[in-house]
């Protein structure tokens, strides 16, 4: 499902213009993503939780030439879905 998917859904379920509703959904989406810009945890009861996670820096290895690769500490965004959500999956 893409963006334009959940628009239309939503759209076509409440009866609201396609229009409002892309408003509300990108509206809600930046939100996310400003919160976890800034760090934050996004908690949505019954859905699950959006937070950041922080890879530290560690030593790879180039699997070609099994030369020693300095990977840097990176920010990565992760989602555990919650209860209600696992027990409909």
């Amino acid at each position: 499902m893409t963006k334009r998917d959940l628009v239309l859904d939503v759209a076509e379920r409440l009866g609201y213009t396609q229009n409002e509703v892309s408003a509300v959904v990108q509206t809600a989406l930046d939100a996310i993503c400003d919160v976890l810009a800034e760090g934050g945890r996004i908690e949505i009861r019954n859905f699950g939780v959006f937070e950041l996670k922080v890879r530290e820096a560690r030593v790879g290895r180039n699997p070609r030439t099994g030369e020693s690769v300095p990977i840097t500490e990176k920010r990565v965004a992760i989602f555990k879905p919650g209860k209600a959500l696992k027990g409909q999956i």
